[in-house]
């Protein structure tokens, strides 16, 4: 019964409404009171600031990936240097899975080799690889030597900053997807630049000039070089724009020890690092409670050390989880920080709209026309931003400017690509050295060291007056005046002339009985003609003066000691698209030269001869074959003079013989050679082993003996690429004859 009751109670009492409640229990009645909510905390602007460190710098890709992982808005970003780099593409919406996928591509070689692929030099550039040159161009200007800027100019720097980029073209940097800032340093008052408009790709080039290494760039009459040396951490910049927060990123470089300053390069190195250390612990001193700072360990990478971003790259993220409680501590929702990032992302679709003019200015020298002739892109055809970058080198390679960039312009009605190629500013006169060594370890050694003076753009034409002076084993002078008949330089007329001094030995089997003198002078008029960047063939008519003088020793056969007089036509076509001359890994080459000397000319001696050689080389991974095969012979019945017979014998030239050691009226010659690349190298080809099965005849030789039939020989060899030429150590063999040691500094074959 109690329980109904109280059943029935609770019913009747939940039916009642609050104030009813109330009123029955004689209760006073109370209004309730809005209630106010708690005040939000303002949320703060979150800067990031990056520093400089070269490819250190790939360790801010790591920290980017932690800080969307703890959804930490970022809402401006400060860089310099390599902390530009990251950051301009950050804030022009790359994300961090694109700059991983462009970082995996980036090498020491893609970022500073900036001659175009070699098949794609003309053929008058092609022809000094062969020459060994080692070192910069030396500019010549009012009788003073004038070196250039930078080791490397930037022009394929900026091929990668443009891929980096996702928004081209001018713009305000407080207007980007974050807003953005980089600094440099202006060379001439030595205060930091800060970037708020720009091209980025130009901006960041600017941003990491490293002084010495990459030339300045020019901005609005500023001479820029790398940022890192007035504000590294750019701390500064930020709290400009409006910080309330930095997260700051120190990749830098620690001063090295006292044992690791050896030689002079680590000295250089120190004082930069000594400079760039200053204006860090400046901006590290300004940060401020809130502030957070990230210092990645990067012990063991260098600034320079391009060839491993992508194991640079991870080690940012260890170093930001070591502040992950600070991070989590400005974290937003999900929901709110994926907006932001989409907002913050962008797509853009490549611009292949065409361009109605290409347009070069302010050339003083270069005729506009020779260089567009150096491009693939034409006006009219949708344009291709690989083609575009690849034009730029073109230009570049020609030799005739110290910088290339490119501008798209926007005129009424028009659309115009700029390109600013500028002018070598030492002027068009240029001095090059090269210097070429070999030894059999046996008492032959020869030396040579070559200086080679070259004028170009003498007129509109391109005009181009080179001498080449010699001294050494060989001592020479040649001089040649080439006359391009159109702009295009599809035809040229060359006049030159050619004084030579050489000492070769004469053999009789393996034994050395004498060495003979030989002096040339030489006049030659050719007419020619380029196709392209394939080949050159040329026609020509020569004149001059030969003697041949015993220098030591005696011979079976007297030497003609008299003045013998040269008078003939000649003509030859060279096909070239080697990749390389130095260790050629693909391509192909063929060369060949006839010479009809009469005496109709004035020649002493009427004869026909003829050369060639042929080359071809694939690769299969870091595997290499190169063929080559050379043959040369009399066309007709008459003899070949002594002073013009063919001269063969040495390492690769059928290797074991000594340099020079038979001499014919006919050659024949076929080689095999194996190489594998034992290590790489980030400017230069890297290192080789390898070895050569070779085969070679010479017939009618100029004194009897028994190797005038076929000899088989091999050699084996270690070589690398070095500042000063291709360096070979060999050992040869030939076939039931001798066998010797080699050194080559230069070309052997």
């Amino acid at each position: 019964m109690y329980c109904r009751l109280r059943t029935v109670a609770i019913k009747a009492v939940s039916c009642l409404s609050l104030p009813m409640l109330l009123t029955a229990l004689a209760l006073p009645v109370v209004a309730a009171e809005p209630v106010t909510p708690a005040p939000t905390t303002k949320r703060p602007k979150i800067c990031l600031v990056l520093s400089g460190g070269g490819a250190r710098g790939a360790a801010h890709v790591g920290v980017l990936k932690v800080l969307e992982e703890y959804r930490v808005p970022i809402h401006c970003i400060a860089g310099t240097s390599m902390g530009s780099l990251v950051g301009a593409a950050y804030a022009s919406g790359t994300t961090v899975a694109e700059m991983d996928e462009i970082m995996a591509n980036i090498t020491t070689e893609v970022l500073f080799k900036e001659k175009p692929p070699r098949a794609e030099l003309s053929m008058r550039r092609k022809a000094d690889d062969y020459k060994p040159f080692f070192g910069p161009e030396v500019g010549i200007k009012d009788g003073k030597i004038s070196l250039g800027k930078g080791i490397v100019t930037g022009v394929q720097l900026e091929t990668v900053l443009r891929q980096l980029s996702k928004i081209k073209g001018y713009q305000n940097f407080d207007k980007l997807p974050i807003p953005f800032r980089a600094v440099a340093t202006d060379l001439v008052n030595g205060k930091a630049v800060v970037f708020k408009s720009g091209e980025l790709a130009n901006v960041m080039r600017a941003s990491m000039s490293v002084p010495g290494a990459v030339a300045p760039a020019e901005f609005d009459g500023m001479m820029l070089v790398d940022g890192m040396l007035t504000s590294n951490l750019p701390v500064d910049a930020a709290r400009a724009m409006g910080a309330d927060v930095i997260i700051a990123v120190n990749v830098g470089t620690p001063l090295l020890k006292r044992e690791e300053l050896n030689g002079i390069g680590g000295v250089l190195g120190q004082m930069l690092s000594i400079l760039t250390e200053q204006n860090v612990n400046e901006s590290l001193a300004s940060l401020k409670p809130d502030d957070i700072l990230i210092t990645p360990e990067l012990e063991g990478y260098a600034t320079g050390d391009f060839d491993n971003l992508t194991k640079i790259a991870p080690l940012g993220e260890p170093a930001a989880r070591k502040v992950a409680e600070r991070l989590a501590r400005l974290s937003i929702p999900a929901a709110e920080y994926a907006a932001l990032r989409e907002r913050q992302m962008v797509a853009v679709a490549p611009d292949v709209r065409p361009v109605d003019e290409i347009r070069f200015e302010n050339l003083a020298l270069v005729n506009p026309e020779s260089a567009r002739r150096s491009m693939e892109t034409k006006p009219g055809e949708p344009l291709d931003q690989k083609k575009l970058d690849l034009d730029m080198r073109r230009i570049y390679g020609t030799g005739d400017f110290e910088h290339v960039n490119y501008r798209l312009i926007e005129e009424p009605g028009k659309r115009i690509l700029a390109v600013d190629a500028v002018e070598k500013s030492w002027g068009q006169d240029s001095l090059r050295f090269g210097l070429g060594l070999s030894s059999d370890f046996a008492g032959d050694a020869l030396y040579n060291v070559l200086v080679s003076y070259r004028k170009r753009w003498i007129n509109s034409l391109g005009a181009e007056w080179r001498t080449d002076l010699q001294i050494g084993s060989t001592t020479s002078v040649a001089t040649e005046f080439y006359q391009p008949l159109t702009a295009s330089g599809a035809f040229f007329i060359a006049p030159g002339a050619f004084l030579q001094r050489t000492t070769g030995p004469v053999y009789q089997g393996d034994t050395r009985l004498a060495t003979v003198d030989k002096k040339l002078a030489r006049v030659n008029l050719d007419l020619g003609a380029n196709f392209h960047e394939y080949g050159s063939f040329r026609l020509g008519i020569l004149g001059g003066k030969v003697k041949r003088e015993l220098d030591t020793g005696t011979l079976p056969i007297p030497v003609d000691s008299d003045t013998i007089t040269l008078g003939a036509y000649s003509a030859r076509l060279v096909l070239d698209q080697m990749d390389s001359v130095h260790f050629p890994r693909n391509g192909w080459r063929a060369d060949l030269r006839y010479l009809k000397s009469d005496s109709a000319l004035g020649a002493t001696d009427s004869y026909n001869r003829w050369d060639a050689v042929a080359n071809f080389v694939h690769s299969f991974g870091e595997h290499t074959i190169n063929i080559a095969g050379v043959a040369g012979a009399l066309s007709g019945s008459s003899l070949l003079p002594a002073y013009d017979q063919f001269t063969w014998g040495g390492f690769l030239q059928l290797s074991g013989l000594s340099t020079g050691q038979l001499i014919g009226e006919k050659m024949q010659f076929g080689r095999a050679m194996y190489y594998h690349r034992l290590m790489r190298s980030s400017i230069f080809e890297g290192a080789y082993g390898g070895f050569s099965l070779e085969t070679g005849k010479v017939s009618h030789p100029l004194i009897p003996t028994n190797r005038d039939d076929w000899i088989r020989a091999a050699s084996v060899f270690v070589a690398a690429d070095t500042p000063l030429g291709p360096a070979y150590l060999g050992y040869g063999q030939a076939q039931d004859g001798p066998s010797s040691f080699y050194f080559y500094l230069g070309r052997p074959f």
